[in-house]
């Protein structure tokens, strides 16, 4: 069912946002600071591409250890990141979110991006799972 879910967002407006996401790590990469954000930028545009099926989690949840991202620089990096440009994708998630609300089919698709807008706004430090795989930690 994952499969057809991913189909169909893929093909209906999941590979603009997942584009979107890819731009701002790209342009995250050029500035040679912002390299912590680009690699965030590019889990989630993968996330973005294909969420169904997958979860979200704090990297420290998945490898029982914290590093860089998960401490107190991670929460720096989460509120930089949230004013430079986690609030501009975040947009972009909601109003996708609600125009996909507006017919019951495409509620499950709303809520991908409503999920995905909350982690728009803190992506340092997390990682991206297959649901398996989060069922058994």
């Amino acid at each position: 069912m994952s499969i057809i879910g991913n189909i169909i967002w893929f093909l209906l407006g999941g590979v603009f946002l997942g584009i979107g996401w890819f731009l701002f790590g790209i342009i995250c990469f050029i500035s040679i600071i912002g390299i912590p954000w680009g690699r965030a930028c590019f889990t989630m545009a993968n996330f973005c591409f294909f969420p169904f099926g997958r979860e979200a989690v704090r990297r420290n949840y998945v490898t029982g250890r914290g590093d860089i991202g998960t401490g107190a620089l991670g929460v720096i990096g989460n509120i930089v990141w949230c004013l430079l440009g986690g609030i501009w994708l975040c947009i972009g998630h909601l109003f996708s979110g609600l125009l996909c609300c507006i017919t019951i089919i495409g509620i499950p698709f709303g809520l991908q991006h409503f999920k995905i807008a909350v982690l728009a706004l803190m992506p340092i430090g997390m990682t991206i799972v297959p649901k398996e795989t989060l069922e058994k930690l």
